[in-house]
């Protein structure tokens, strides 16, 4: 979670300045003569843009912010705050929310199409509660309410910055550490990362294939993005998972999986990962999706590492499916906690053993106890077993001699744009 998912925002000093008369836009904040003689000693605090149709308080901002140290960028709309943060440099943005043409909350949004970090302080004469809520939802770090005493201002901004500055840090030490995900931690940031995630997402693929006939018999079809702040699936679905916007990234996956399946024409069965939420999204279900028409080439991929809703009808759900010609996979078999519920719920026709169960299996004899069980059950209920994660000729030998029908891993190919040859 970065810093600007903790919302600093005074609800009780909140709610007792909007029990009295709100202030509209009209009325400039009155300041005396020693609120504007108060002075905090000067630093240097960063470069903040303040955004205010009205030129006297945006000037005034400017003048505060100034005399503390800080240099005001002052822009009277949200465009020409955009075209400022564009440029680069900026600590932190300080946005009025009523505002023709681009608002606050508007702002917000773009600010994080930008810069997932950047923080933003949204300022209103008109305090509502599902105002207040909003902001904090999308991401603000402070909501602060005209007039706007000087000392708050500055503290405000100060806070800001700084925790701008150790977004930064945690970036840096994530990068030179190899483990940086740039995943947003408010609403609006996790918005945008979706939305560029949704509009650069294509689809690698990963031969299955039969070593002792050299054949490649199935691809899977592996979700990827070119967006940075979404570095692998995992992120994809737990941002989704956040916005509650699973099944639309599971539409997307299987419209890309058709396009592919309509240009190329491929003859090969396609395994297909589902979300156990996708079971519950009718689109999946209708003839005239854009997978319908290849359900007979596909096969649906459904983890162990997830729970299904069990009062979701789920073995009706299966049939319907089924009905439509798909064919239904357990992935990940060994890595879950679901157990018999799975098979009793789902009646695979495949089985995929999870990557831990082949990782070194031919140094381990316990995996080869625990694999050599798994296949023989499995293939005495009639169901193909697949072993996954294959990546040296010793696990490729090893689960061969198990019995394992099929194999995939990168000992064969790496996941590739469609459709990649296999090496044996």
């Amino acid at each position: 979670m970065t810093p600007l998912a903790i919302m600093d925002l005074d609800m009780e000093g909140w709610s007792e300045k909007c029990s009295g008369s709100p202030r509209g836009k009209e009325e400039a904040p009155e300041m005396t003569e020693e609120k504007q003689q108060a002075q905090l000693p000067p630093q240097s605090g960063g470069k903040i843009v303040i955004v205010e149709d009205e030129e006297p308080l945006r000037r005034a901002y400017g003048r505060m912010l100034e005399t503390a140290g800080f240099t005001a960028v002052l822009a009277a709309s949200g465009a020409e705050a955009i075209k400022a943060i564009e440029k680069g440099g900026i600590d932190t943005v300080v946005s009025d929310i009523n505002m023709p043409h681009m608002d606050g909350m508007d702002l917000l949004r773009a600010v994080r199409e930008r810069d997932l970090d950047l923080p933003v302080i949204l300022v209103t004469g008109n305090p509502t509660i599902e105002t207040a809520a909003r902001a904090v939802e999308y991401g603000a770090l402070r909501y602060l309410v005209k007039p706007v005493e000087k000392s708050d201002l500055v503290e405000t901004v100060q806070r800001a910055a700084k925790l701008h500055r150790i977004a930064h840090l945690k970036r840096d030490v994530a990068a030179y550490l190899g483990t940086e995900e740039r995943m947003a931690g408010d609403r609006a940031g996790l918005e945008a990362s979706l939305a560029r995630g949704l509009d650069s997402l294509w689809m690698a693929y990963q031969p299955i294939v039969n070593p002792r006939r050299k054949q490649v018999i199935a691809y899977e079809a592996l979700v990827r993005t070119r967006e940075p702040s979404i570095p692998h699936p995992g992120v994809l679905f737990s941002v989704a998972e956040r916005l509650g916007r699973v099944q639309e990234v599971g539409r997307a996956i299987r419209a890309s999986v058709a396009r592919t399946l309509a240009e190329r024409r491929v003859e090969s069965d396609i395994f297909m990962n589902l979300h156990p939420s996708d079971l519950l999204d009718e689109a999946l279900f209708s003839p005239d999706s854009p997978i319908s028409p290849f359900a007979r080439q596909v096969v649906l991929e459904i983890t162990e590492r997830a729970a299904l809703d069990s009062g979701a009808d789920i073995p009706g759900r299966i049939r319907r499916l089924r009905s439509l010609g798909f064919r239904v996979a357990i992935d990940d078999l060994g890595a879950g906690y679901a157990g018999l519920s799975y098979f009793a719920l789902l009646t695979p026709d495949v089985v995929k053993l999870d990557i831990t169960l082949v990782r070194n299996i031919h140094q381990e004899e316990i995996k080869r106890k625990l694999v050599g069980s798994l296949t023989s059950l499995c293939k005495e209920l009639g169901m193909l077993v697949v072993a996954e994660g294959v990546e040296t000729a010793e696990e490729r030998d090893t689960v061969l001699d198990l019995d394992c029908d099929l194999l995939q891993g990168f000992f064969f190919a790496k996941p590739a744009p469609p459709f990649p040859e296999a090496s044996w």
